[in-house]
């Protein structure tokens, strides 16, 4: 890997991270368009240690406070029943999901899930679904001519189920295409939870999983050797800058604004793709992909 395709590849792994539009399969796609070598699992798990980070910083005030809690409820059974100490067993709760089948599944992940036909049908499933829940919280959000606006759940409403429902919904993303914050978010949608809350809690249960995966890969890869170091840490440090912007921009972004121009994106370039690989034009496969 270049260091020229570090910087491209690490710009797109902070811009697409914390969007409901798969940073996996956009790393994939940019390196099958390029004629770039398919930068593979490995890589975009490190990269998203850089992207965590930027989770880590912009929500460090919640983080510690829900650390602080939750370290002092192992021992204080009175605490437990503290929001943020329930949040911390809820973010561990949620994240059994994704920690079992991405051990279980971990050659389908790093094979047969990156071909470009299954992105593509990805995008378009999972835009379809997020449309749909989109529409369904601004209705009970503005109500109507025949009913009033719904009430929808905030954090503080977070139960043991809504928590495994989030982590099922988190454990998708492991097909790329899928996108991590948008199947969460969509599952939050479904189960009447406001856009902001769906969001907050997509980017903390998050955290465990990826670094969990990153420093997995890190292993794997300190003892394989088959990483290229300098430009992988290289776009690490871009995703990581650029992550934080985006995540910045975003939670102001759902305060007010929908989910459908995510929707339209992902559908149009499902089509592109299917498009694309049925002329001949792209190969489905990372090996042929590779030059």
């Amino acid at each position: 890997m270049s260091w020229f395709e570090s910087l491209i590849l690490g710009l797109v792994q902070g811009l697409t991270e914390f969007l409901p539009v798969s940073s996996s399969a956009h790393l994939r796609l940019t390196a099958a368009f390029s004629g770039w070598e398919d930068p593979g699992a490995a890589f975009t798990a490190i990269t998203q240690i850089g992207t965590e980070a930027a989770v880590l910083i912009y929500f460090r005030k919640d983080i510690g406070r829900i650390l602080s809690a939750w370290s002092r409820s192992l021992t204080d059974k009175e605490m437990r029943r503290d929001q943020d100490a329930r949040m911390g067993w809820l973010v561990i709760v949620g994240s059994i999901p994704i920690g079992v089948l991405g051990v279980t599944l971990k050659d389908q992940i790093e094979g047969p899930f990156r071909d470009l036909r299954l992105t593509a049908a990805m995008l378009i499933g999972m835009g379809v679904v997020l449309g749909v829940a989109d529409r369904l919280a601004a209705r009970d959000e503005s109500g109507g001519r025949h009913r009033v606006a719904k009430r929808r759940k905030e954090l503080g409403d977070l139960t043991v189920r809504d928590g495994l429902i989030y982590g099922v919904c988190q454990a998708m993303a492991l097909i790329p295409g899928v996108s991590r914050s948008g199947a969460t978010i969509s599952g939050g949608l479904f189960m009447g939870y406001r856009r902001e809350a769906a969001a907050r809690y997509s980017f903390l249960l998050a955290i465990p999983a990826v670094l969990a995966s990153g420093l997995f890969e890190l292993k794997d890869a300190a003892e394989g050797g088959h990483v290229s170091w300098g430009p992988t840490l290289f776009a690490t440090v871009i995703a990581f800058a650029t992550g934080y912007a985006v995540i910045a921009w975003f939670m102001k972004f759902i305060s007010t604004k929908s989910f459908m121009p995510f929707v339209w994106y992902r559908i149009a370039l499902g089509v592109v793709i299917i498009f694309l690989v049925a002329t001949g034009a792209l190969s489905p496969h990372a090996a042929e992909s590779a030059g």
